[in-house]
């Protein structure tokens, strides 16, 4: 018999990776924040309020995704902004 190696479970994992999302989630979803970039928020709620009025018969389950990856995108770039500020100030703060 063979001995099993007993592996201890990666959980920083979920740090390192993306959520993985269907194709088709990710396309209605960047299609609606370029329709519609100031109508969502990083609330997930409200977002999901908003793709449910944009997206006519998708069902519950499919609108929850979509507003779970604006919602995801939104934080993204609301950080990304945020750290661009922020090395911004401290280059000129530091430059002079």
């Amino acid at each position: 018999m063979v001995a099993k190696k007993h592996l201890k479970p990666v959980t920083y994992h979920r740090y390192l990776m993306g959520k993985v999302r269907p194709a088709y989630i990710k396309r209605v979803g960047r299609a609606l924040m370029e329709q519609y970039p100031d109508r969502f928020s990083d609330d997930f709620e409200h977002n999901k309020q908003v793709v449910g009025q944009l997206v006519e018969g998708a069902s519950k389950r499919v609108r929850n995704r979509i507003a779970g990856y604006i919602t995801s995108q939104v934080k993204r770039l609301k950080e990304a902004s945020e750290e661009g500020e922020e090395s911004v100030k401290t280059s000129e703060e530091g430059g002079s």
